[in-house]
C-alpha cells in the first residue's frame, strides 16, 4: 500500500498548480498589458495572491514580503514564469505584441537565410 500523505500532498501541489495556472489566464486576460512583462504579471500575481491570505499588498513591509517568499508562502516567480509561458503555448491568443514581433522578424530573417524573396 503507497503512503496516504504522499498522496495527499500530491493532490495538493496538482490543486495549487491548476489554481495557479487559472489565475495567471484570468489575468492574463484581464490584463493583456501584463502578456510582455513577466516581472509586471508576477507582481500582479503576487497582490492577488497577498489579498487572497487577507494581507493588504499596500501595507505589508518589504521585509515581511521577503520572508514571506523565503519562506514559500507565496507562489515562486520562475513557478509563474514558466505556467504563463505553457498558457501562452496552449492558447495562442494569450500572447502578447512582443511575440509577434519577435516572431516576425525571426521568420522575416528566416526567409531571407534561405533566399525567398518577400515585401514585394
Amino acid at each position: 500500500m503507497g503512503d496516504n500523505s504522499s498522496n495527499i500532498t500530491a493532490y495538493k501541489l496538482q490543486t495549487k498548480r491548476m489554481k495557479t495556472k487559472e489565475t495567471i489566464k484570468k489575468i492574463l486576460l484581464e490584463k493583456p498589458h501584463l502578456r510582455d512583462s513577466d516581472n509586471k504579471l508576477i507582481a500582479a500575481y503576487w497582490f492577488r495572491e497577498l489579498k487572497g491570505k487577507g494581507i493588504d499588498p499596500k501595507v505589508i513591509t518589504a521585509l515581511d514580503f521577503l520572508h514571506k517568499y523565503a519562506d514559500s508562502e507565496l507562489t515562486n516567480a520562475e513557478t509563474i514564469r514558466r505556467m504563463r509561458a505553457k498558457l501562452q503555448e496552449e492558447n495562442p491568443g494569450l500572447r502578447g505584441r512582443v511575440y509577434a514581433i519577435r516572431k516576425s522578424k525571426i521568420q522575416d530573417q528566416w526567409r531571407k537565410d534561405l533566399g525567398y524573396k518577400f515585401g514585394i
